[in-house]
């Protein structure tokens, strides 16, 4: 005989709670205490509760669904990765519902709330690093998670060699004959601690292979400033103001190259003759401005993480995969 379905008055009963709260910890999990979500789920996973009503509909409408998890809805490379991930979903029955995270605390109530209370059949996470233990509550309601930009032993991924860009960036420029070189990258204390860290990995990686080359990258010519294009532009003023100034700035992202261009045009620098300036990412607006860059596949990331997701719904046993993306090298009009 099959086991009864347990029901919401089952989890409020075990979790000693109201049924109300029950339901605001599946529908509004943010606005629960910390310690009454964390009771409650605990019911949930141990009586293997899911919510129904949303279920049933989806299935008459022959509909599934795919979380994804991002920071930065704003910033380019995340919207170009979005783009690859619905290119992919709009060719199947499944609708991309996408969560973005501006705190701590919203990140950890989506992964402790979206396996059993959002009925997804998916889950895509942008540029977060997760614990072992966070990959396997997330997996343990047997929803395929694939993550992007992040290196997890535990779950399929799409990765980007960083550090391996870095050294790319830094192979070019002294291949064009400079050896007085600036950076321009994003402050530590300007990016939320739940989030990774790509920049400080480009730069680790151009640093190190200027070391290789016999090339020191100076303090004074290492500005780490806040994620903004002025910010970057004011920074770079500074920069370019040196009696020695860089004949190359480096920049961790095409936003911030647009700053360090614009400061160029301010201090009519001309580019790349009196200085040569190179990006990371290739966003769309990089080739509209003829801007150099290490590129990294956005969209392509996206369309092979909802492809790896899909492929595991279709056959859940189906074994890990890790994809590291290439990384190619754009020369424009900017080196």
């Amino acid at each position: 005989m099959d086991r009864k379905q347990p029901t919401i008055y089952d989890v409020a009963k075990l979790a000693g709670v109201s049924i109300s709260t029950v339901s605001r910890v599946i529908n509004q999990p943010l606005r629960v205490n910390k310690q009454t979500l964390e009771v409650v789920q605990a019911a949930i996973r141990k009586l293997e509760f899911v919510p129904k009503a949303e279920a049933r509909a989806r299935a008459l409408k022959d509909t599934g669904r795919i979380g994804v998890l991002t920071p930065f809805l704003a910033e380019p490379a995340f919207s170009q990765r979005l783009r690859g991930i619905s290119s992919i979903l709009r060719q199947t029955n499944y609708e991309m519902v996408a969560y973005p995270v501006d705190s701590l605390r919203r990140l950890n109530g989506y992964l402790q709330g979206l396996p059993i209370t959002r009925n997804l059949d998916g889950l895509i996470i942008i540029s977060y690093h997760l614990t072992n233990p966070q990959v396997e509550m997330l997996t343990r309601y047997g929803k395929p998670l694939v993550i992007i930009e992040d290196a997890q032993e535990f779950t399929s991924t799409v990765e980007i060699d960083n550090r391996g860009g870095g050294r790319m960036a830094a192979e070019l420029l002294v291949e064009d004959g400079h050896r007085r070189l600036g950076f321009v990258g994003v402050l530590d204390s300007d990016l939320p601690e739940y989030s990774i860290h790509p920049v400080n990995e480009r730069l680790v990686g151009f640093r190190n292979r200027l070391d290789e080359l016999g090339i020191h990258l100076a303090g004074e010519t290492t500005c780490l400033v806040p994620y903004d294009l002025e910010t970057t532009c004011q920074a770079a003023v500074r920069m370019l103001q040196m009696d020695n100034r860089p004949t190359a700035v480096f920049a961790g992202t095409d936003l911030q190259a647009l700053g360090v261009l614009k400061a160029c045009r301010q201090l009519v620098i001309r580019v790349p003759q009196e200085v040569s300036v190179l990006g990371f990412d290739d966003i769309d607006i990089a080739v509209y401005v003829g801007l150099s860059t290490i590129r990294q596949p956005l969209d392509e990331s996206g369309k092979v993480a909802a492809e790896l997701l899909l492929a595991r719904i279709v056959e859940p046993e189906r074994l890990l995969q890790h994809v590291k993306l290439p990384l190619t090298i754009v020369e424009r009009e900017t080196t």
